[in-house]
């Protein structure tokens, strides 16, 4: 069976103006040539969609915007630090009609494994929505043990999935091996999504994919189809891309809107306090995309 949201989702960059405002005919523009180009769905406002600097009434008109703009599957990044928000942007997210939510560990508080669960409860119990927890540590100082996503995937109908971004590809493998046959992986990281893969993930949400959605897919095929050696191919001609989209002096996402700038999509630069790009980004884009080819 497909994964219930594709193989290929990317991780959208939220496009701002001149002024750095919210550019929504931008989203639009973008999340339709994504669809275009490779992905299979979306999900707005994580990481790479600049969440930190959204406020929540950005958030949800970015959400019912793109909404209206695909029909292919829209994840709401609707995760906060703090229970009651999260609980509470859940919601008003389900409300719009977005397909499934988003849901980052509590960043900077760093609870306990029995308060990530009960964080995750909370927010699973505020919507009929399917919900996929996102581990992402060293983002946000705290790993999601596989013992307390087991428990939530067993026992919580709808947490359906993770995005692992842990960078522990035995430890995923023994959480695929223990999981309800429905629980579906997806990487969360790039460069390990052919190992993802291998362990049993069924996709990736993905940054590179905002202009190697194809490759990745055929990647994702090539495996199910057994055909290792094809995906080892496809994934070496990537590995330029993964190394592109993030570094200590253009950190995710500054290299993405830096490339879709060189396409000619209108992205606008990142908010304080990620900005600016490095001198030479734009030659770089240029190279991994020229390499491609």
């Amino acid at each position: 069976m497909s994964p219930r949201f594709g193989q290929v989702i990317t991780a959208m960059v939220t496009p701002f103006d001149d002024r750095g405002d919210l550019d929504l005919d931008a989203a639009v523009d973008l999340a339709q040539w994504l669809v275009a180009t490779g992905s299979d769905g979306l999900v707005l406002s994580g990481t790479t969609g600049e969440s930190p600097t959204l406020t929540e009434s950005e958030e949800l008109v970015l959400f019912r915007t793109v909404r209206d703009a695909v029909s292919v599957p829209v994840l709401a990044g609707a995760g906060s630090n703090s229970t009651v928000s999260a609980v509470e942007q859940t919601r008003r997210a389900s409300e719009i009609g977005v397909d499934g939510i988003l849901s980052v560990a509590p960043y900077y508080n760093r609870p306990s494994q029995a308060g990530l669960e009960a964080h995750f409860r909370a927010i699973a119990a505020s919507t009929d929505l399917p919900v996929v927890l996102y581990d992402i540590p060293a983002r946000t100082g705290r790993k999601i043990s596989t013992d307390t996503v087991l428990r939530l995937a067993r026992e919580v109908p709808n947490i359906v999935a993770l995005k692992d971004a842990a960078g522990d590809p035995a430890e995923t493998a023994r959480l695929i091996a223990q999981a309800p046959s429905q629980f579906e992986v997806y990487c969360g990281d790039d460069a390990l999504t052919l190992p993802l893969l291998a362990v049993g993930a069924v996709g990736v949400i993905s940054v590179a994919s905002h202009w190697v959605g194809r490759q990745l897919g055929e990647m994702i095929d090539a495996c199910a189809k057994g055909d290792f050696d094809a995906a080892r191919r496809i994934n070496a001609g990537l590995i330029a891309s993964y190394d592109y989209e993030s570094g200590d002096d253009a950190p995710n996402p500054i290299p993405t809107k830096t490339l879709l700038r060189v396409l000619g999509l209108k992205v606008g630069d990142c908010r304080p306090p990620m900005g600016p790009a490095p001198d030479g980004l734009a030659d770089r884009a240029r190279q991994v995309l020229k390499d491609l080819n």
